[in-house]
């Protein structure tokens, strides 16, 4: 969750509306090329309705550009540091006293986000809510990434669902942890791949006593990972998640970890 925060606080200095506008009246452009004379009313309509679309579309990236800034600072409160009892040399200072303190800044942010801004950002900040909610009322946070979960904005649905599993996952939970895993490794998300979703219901498997099952999906993401090729047939570097699968198999099952396809040697990388 945390590389999440920290990309998403990147994405949100670039704006993309500003391009729909200019394809949209690239579009009006090409109707009208080589069309001869057009009935004035028509003609004025049309333009009317150009200049109405250009405000529309300017008013809406600026509220875009607004929403984005708004939950930037929102997340970099939700990622500032916070107070060690060992501070490392040269740590910049602290910007919190406590997990808590922090947690209760930045919802106060976020909330504001939410009330101010429609989707996506209502329910991004809705899912930052839930996840720092955890520091402070695990039953709300609970409830709260339960409706994002169900919601419609596909990222912010997928990592409410995968923190509603790492909950349960640490509660002993483990079936319904299992369930949650297997349905986003189904999903298959850009933000949670089917990859990081088996290697975290593997690991569940493993506490349940389910060696097997869990040697199983551990040896299947590392062995596709390594057989991985472009389109070229040049092979993929494997992802952190099946490395991590490869460590996880060698430790549970190692006659399983030696059927493995060898790892690419470092210097045959296509890189």
């Amino acid at each position: 969750m945390a590389k999440y925060k920290k990309k998403r606080a990147r994405e949100l200095q670039h704006d993309k509306f500003r391009d729909t506008a200019g394809k949209i009246f690239d579009r009006v452009g090409d109707r009208l090329e080589g069309k001869g004379r057009t009935i004035l009313y028509g003609l004025a309509a049309l333009i009317l309705a150009g200049v109405l679309v250009g405000l529309y579309l300017k008013w809406n990236s600026r509220k875009s550009d607004e929403a984005r800034r708004a939950l930037g600072r929102a997340i970099a409160i939700a990622i500032a540091p916070v107070a060690a009892a060992s501070p490392a040399p040269g740590a910049p200072p602290p910007a919190y006293s406590s997990e808590q303190e922090r947690a209760q800044n930045a919802i106060a942010e976020f909330e504001k986000v939410a009330a101010k801004y429609g989707d996506p950002y209502k329910t991004e900040a809705r899912y930052f809510i839930g996840t720092n909610l955890l520091y402070i009322d695990r039953d709300k946070a609970i409830n709260e990434l339960a409706e994002v979960s169900k919601g419609s904005v596909p990222e912010a649905a997928a990592l409410a669902k995968f923190a509603l599993a790492q909950v349960r996952e640490e509660e002993g939970k483990y079936d319904e942890a299992a369930k949650l895993y297997s349905e986003l490794a189904a999903q298959n998300s850009g933000v949670v791949t089917t990859d990081i979703a088996n290697l975290r219901l593997a690991l569940v498997y493993d506490k349940q006593g389910k060696k097997n099952e869990a040697a199983d999906l551990l040896f299947n993401i590392v062995e596709a990972a390594r057989k991985a090729k472009d389109s070229d047939g040049t092979p993929l570097p494997e992802s952190t998640a099946s490395r991590e699968a490869a460590e996880k198999l060698q430790k549970l099952d190692a006659d399983r970890y030696a059927k493995l396809t060898p790892e690419l040697p470092s210097g045959n990388l296509p890189f």
